[in-house]
């Protein structure tokens, strides 16, 4: 064990000088560990050198698990817990990777044992400084405690649960009406967009249907009825809204109608498996794309799948004559149709999974 300053070159002199911070440094379980002490004192160094070994040592030796694992980094643990997240949960691989991205950011380079309920509670107050939403950082945290063994990361979620900390609490509101202005400001907006046909479209799917952001980009057209106003949702967040029917109130039915007759002049007659929304380059402003990104909620969404077909296409009509109804989420993603700028090539044909 020693404690040390370690040397830098004076700018102005030339000479080598000692900074003013002690550092400490030494082997446990194989690993050198080096470290700020953060003080100037040289006793205190020596102090925290030695508390840091006894957490250290706590750490390994009292909890059950493999002893490998705790010395592991959390950057080691991640990539391997991607890489069997990514073989056993294919559908929501890539939104544990944004999640893990941010744990190794911010965690990356601490060993599992040194992971405590004071880290967790930094983690959290860190991320809300960057804006991130609670649920959001439930959510992390959540896989974090994931990339533990198991007897570690109980007893810490066994602390937080204690101290009423282990989530943050999240904002239980599940969407916002628009008021009558606000959803006429937001239809003319979507009719005014320039060069896209797809923009009033998709916002009347948004706003009528409650369809998500990746349901409209990657709807085809045999999931589009116009004899039965009806248009069925291909793959979607959750199994349950995988495959469900929405029913077309005359609002949305004119709108689609008017699109379709402009695709059939503009490429011929489309084909089952092309998307009702070719790809693009974006064109509308950003503040009718934010605008454009209403949804309805996975709560709201629920009596989808529970009531029949004529209740569903009573329930939209409703929206005629209510317009301040059309509900949207406050914490939906920016929709970006495919289509914001037609091209000028047959739209691209692909087969969704």
């Amino acid at each position: 064990m020693s404690v040390y300053r370690p040397q830098y070159k004076d700018k102005k002199t030339g000479k080598m000088k000692h900074t003013k911070i002690w550092y400490y440094e030494f082997v446990f379980a194989g690993r050198l560990i080096k470290e700020s002490a953060k003080t100037a004192s040289k006793t205190v160094a020596k102090e925290a050198e030695k508390q840091r070994r006894r957490e250290l040592e706590k750490g390994f030796n009292g909890l059950s698990d493999s002893r490998d694992e705790r010395v592991r980094s959390i950057d080691d643990l991640a990539s391997s817990f991607l890489g069997d997240y990514k073989v056993r949960q294919p559908r929501s691989a890539i939104f544990a990777e944004h999640a893990m991205g941010h744990v190794n950011r911010l965690l990356g380079e601490l060993m599992a044992v040194d992971i405590t309920d004071r880290i967790f509670l930094k983690y959290q107050t860190d991320r809300l400084k960057e804006k991130a939403a609670p649920k959001t950082i439930n959510e992390e945290v959540g896989f974090l405690l994931r990339l533990l063994p198991i007897a570690h990361a109980g007893a810490i979620r066994a602390q937080l649960k204690q101290q009423k900390r282990l989530k943050l609490k999240i904002d239980k509101r599940i969407g916002k009406a628009y008021s009558s202005e606000e959803k006429a400001d937001l239809i003319k907006s979507a009719k005014a967009a320039p060069r896209s046909k797809a923009i009033y479209a998709a916002t009347m799917l948004a706003l009528h249907a409650g369809m998500r952001d990746k349901e409209i980009r990657t709807l085809q057209w045999d999931r589009l009825s116009l004899d039965s106003r009806i248009v069925t949702v291909g793959e979607s967040k959750t199994d349950a809204g995988t495959g469900r029917t929405i029913p077309l109130n005359d609002d949305l039915f004119a709108a689609l109608l008017d699109y379709t007759a402009w695709y059939t002049d503009r490429f011929g007659i489309a084909h089952d498996d092309w998307y009702v929304f070719p790809f693009g380059s974006g064109q509308a402003s950003d503040e009718v794309i934010r605008d454009m990104a209403g949804h309805v909620s996975k709560d709201m969404l629920k009596h989808y799948s529970h009531i029949r077909t004529q209740a569903k296409r009573s329930a939209v009509n409703a929206l005629n004559a209510k317009s301040c109804q059309a509900i949207r989420s406050p914490r939906s993603e920016a929709l970006t149709p495919n289509s914001e700028s037609v091209p000028q090539d047959p739209p691209q044909v692909a087969t969704v999974n």
